[in-house]
């Protein structure tokens, strides 16, 4: 991990204007991934008793960060990111789901966002994983890898906390509350992707991808994964 004055200079690191804008834009709730609509197993962890109030909930989504899809996706995001094929890691990203709902979800919003950023910004992005289609679009718009990675990790934390809030008593203070003692572990875990390679991708979130599959047979349920 990256820690002390090496970390505040690392998430320090400047990004022109346009570039920030490009991804807070990308990035942003209001851009049309559907991304409200899955949990990513949680609403399953939360039906067990597993995920229960803000404690639980940020160990959860801290080990999701760490040691699950967040620090996978992170790095398939900056590998993609400077690649000259992409498509082995598109391929890659699409076998390496552990359910077929967690296939759905990265696969499906990865195709809305190729398909908007497409169309507004004309770039050559095929349908793809959602952290390949992002890494790849940030590469061909010059945007700043790290910046990109540590973003995208708190927007993924982002999307699990508001789900978490419409599925247990979690108010918006509290939601927020969580969701910055998980900064520091999106700026590590997003800039140490930068340096890592699809090799080192491997996970231990079991609870979490059983999760995921025992929520394909869920019912009644409000969201997708």
């Amino acid at each position: 991990m990256v820690t002390g004055a090496r970390w505040a200079m690392i998430t320090a690191i400047p990004m022109r204007t346009e570039h920030l804008l490009t991804l807070t834009q990308w990035l942003s709730p209001a851009y049309p991934v559907g991304a409200f609509a899955w949990s990513h197993g949680l609403e399953r962890a939360v039906a067990r008793g597993d995920v229960s109030d803000s404690a639980s909930l940020a160990d959860w989504l801290a080990a999701v960060l760490q040691h699950g899809a967040g620090r996978t996706d992170a790095i398939l995001l900056c590998t993609a990111h400077g690649a000259d094929d992409v498509m082995p890691v598109a391929e890659l990203a699409a076998a390496l789901a552990p359910s077929c709902e967690r296939r759905m979800e990265t696969m499906q919003q990865g195709a809305a966002f190729a398909a908007t950023t497409r169309a507004v910004w004309g770039l050559e992005l095929p349908d793809m994983a959602y952290p390949v289609a992002v890494g790849r679009a940030a590469g061909l718009m010059d945007l700043p890898v790290v910046p990109v990675a540590q973003v995208w990790m708190q927007c993924f934390a982002s999307n699990l906390v508001q789900a978490a809030q419409r599925l247990m008593p979690l108010g918006q203070t509290e939601g927020q509350r969580v969701l910055s003692g998980l900064s520091r572990i999106c700026a590590d875990v997003g800039a140490a992707a930068v340096h890592a390679s699809l090799d080192d991708i491997g996970s231990a979130t079991f609870s979490v991808d059983v999760a995921s599959m025992q929520h394909e047979t869920q019912y009644p349920r409000i969201f997708r994964s």
